[in-house]
């Protein structure tokens, strides 16, 4: 009455060896290492704008917390900047204000200390300059 099913269903369980598999702990690596990544170009942007000699440290340490999480490897860095207006500078610090909210969440799950302090400070330096910029 009803033909017999030949191939293997859709629904069936991957096998375990048909893709590579990450722990929690790498995924999380990864993504952290992906916000400070992106902190660290923002920051690079706001250096090349607006100088400043906590701008140049920060810089650093983000620099050196994202080879940390990559096994050394260093982060590509930019010394051109793409926003070329005054304007644009309350722009940057809201969108670095927000990458290091995202790093501190994904930080804080991982319970990375280091990663967490720094997230946090750049939060407060983005905001205290967000509103320095806003009211000039």
């Amino acid at each position: 009455m009803y033909e017999p099913i030949r191939t293997k269903s859709v629904h069936s369980m991957a096998d375990d060896a048909d893709f590579p598999h990450r722990s929690r702990e790498e995924e999380l690596d990864i993504q952290l290492a992906g916000h400070l990544a992106a902190l660290l170009a923002v920051t690079d942007e706001l250096r090349a704008l607006a100088p400043a000699a906590d701008l140049d440290a920060a810089a650093e340490r983000l620099a050196f917390e994202v080879a940390r999480l990559r096994g050394g490897a260093q982060p590509a860095r930019s010394s051109v900047a793409t926003a070329i207006h005054e304007p644009h500078l309350t722009a940057l610090h809201q969108r670095a204000h927000a990458l290091a909210g995202r790093a501190l969440v994904v930080a804080a799950s991982r319970a990375d200390t280091a990663a967490a302090i720094l997230a946090a400070e750049r939060m407060d330096a983005h905001a205290d300059a967000t509103r320095l910029v806003g009211a000039s």
